[in-house]
């Protein structure tokens, strides 16, 4: 039996990992929840798995609902000594400390929060193969890579192809974009996400996100991580090898696999889910994603490119933008103009985590200033 702490429960992918915990209860136990506001939710979901150990990040909410309340009690759900695996699928960078602390406190990790590895990778990936920290992605995408490159020997890998499903705006150009809504943006043709992850994946940030976690997860040069466009969701992500073989992980696209993969991992008992036949889908189809339109994908292989602390940037500003964007407080085609502005801005530093977070604050506060000066 292994026992699980589920940081950001109330999410599209918390929800979804309770759903997989429920369809194995002889192999998973939900021990601790966690999540940002939503206390009545966060109190259904104790009921329904019997979780004693919550909190939430908001502390007014937090006090509402009778739970605690802040950083601190969320980092003592993913330390707690009754966990044995923690779930992070809280949105945003916000999942940074919780990860480190669970690590430092011999937890496996299940990630789903790529923006840990793309504003911290240079310190959380050594920091987990110090502790021996087991740690599987939730990603679709890089759930794909770790299956294809299970117990390969890391000389023969040549290349990673993450596939794009191009989102709600594939084949449309700047001039398509100018003023679309965020009603437009929220209506994603294959995958049901939350809002600013939806929002990631019509301005191809997501992809560009993935790329350098990839990066610092399986530890390749970007240059070595591509990206392809697939409309169809069914091939999620691809290996090249040395010898010019492709290996690639299919099926359809629904995340309760990834995540079953990630928390049960090595075994693969059944998920109980629709298995996807080829002859379901005939007509799978590729191609090159438009970096000129959806420049967001280029900005964030720059940041690794400049490296140190400039992904953190990059990750911070983009958030700021893309809620602001959901507000209607900046423009679609604005989203890639001010993470490029506050990535000219930045003066990179030393990294580590204090750093790290004092570039979050700088960042999300200098794409502020950008959006009012626009």
């Amino acid at each position: 039996m292994k026992r699980i702490a589920v940081l950001g429960s109330t999410g599209s992918i918390g929800e979804q990992t309770l759903d997989v915990a429920q369809r194995h209860p002889d192999r998973l136990q939900v021990v601790g929840l966690a999540a940002h506001h939503n206390g009545a939710r966060l109190q259904a979901q104790a009921a329904a798995t019997g979780a004693k150990k919550l909190a939430l990040m908001d502390e007014g909410a937090a006090q509402e609902a009778g739970v605690p309340g802040g950083m601190q009690a969320v980092l003592d759900v993913a330390t707690d000594p009754s966990v044995d695996l923690v779930v992070v699928a809280v949105a945003g960078v916000i999942g940074l400390e919780p990860t480190v602390a669970a690590i430092r406190a011999g937890k496996q990790i299940a990630l789903a929060s790529k923006e840990v590895l793309v504003a911290a990778g240079e310190i959380v990936m050594p920091l987990a193969r110090a502790h021996g920290t087991l740690l599987t992605p939730i990603d679709s995408e890089h759930s794909a890579l770790f299956q294809c490159l299970d117990g390969r020997d890391p000389a023969t890998l040549g290349r990673l192809i993450l596939t794009a499903s191009g989102g709600p705006f594939r084949g449309k150009t700047r001039s398509d974009l100018a003023d679309v809504t965020a009603e437009r943006a929220l209506a994603h043709p294959t995958w049901r996400m939350g809002g600013k992850i939806t929002v990631d994946s019509a301005t191809l940030m997501n992809k560009g996100l993935e790329v350098v976690e990839a990066r610092w997860l399986f530890d390749v040069p970007i240059d070595r991580v591509d990206v392809v466009v697939h409309p169809q969701s069914i091939v999620h992500s691809l290996v090249e090898l040395t010898d010019g073989s492709v290996l690639a992980q299919l099926g359809w696209p629904d995340m309760r696999l990834p995540i079953q993969f990630a928390l049960l991992y090595p075994d693969r008992p059944a998920s109980g889910l629709t298995r996807w036949s080829p002859l379901a889908s005939p007509h799978l189809t590729f191609e090159a994603p438009d970096v000129e339109t959806f420049r967001c994908l280029a900005l964030a292989r720059e940041s690794v490119r400049r490296g140190g602390t400039f992904p953190c940037a990059l990750n911070a500003a983009n958030e700021e933008a893309a809620n602001a964007f959901l507000q209607g407080e900046c423009g679609f085609l604005q989203i890639a103009d001010v993470v490029e502005e506050v990535l000219d801005a930045h003066q990179p530093g030393e990294v580590s985590l204090e750093s790290l977070l004092a570039v979050d604050s700088w960042a999300r506060d200098r794409a502020r200033q950008a959006m009012r000066s626009e």
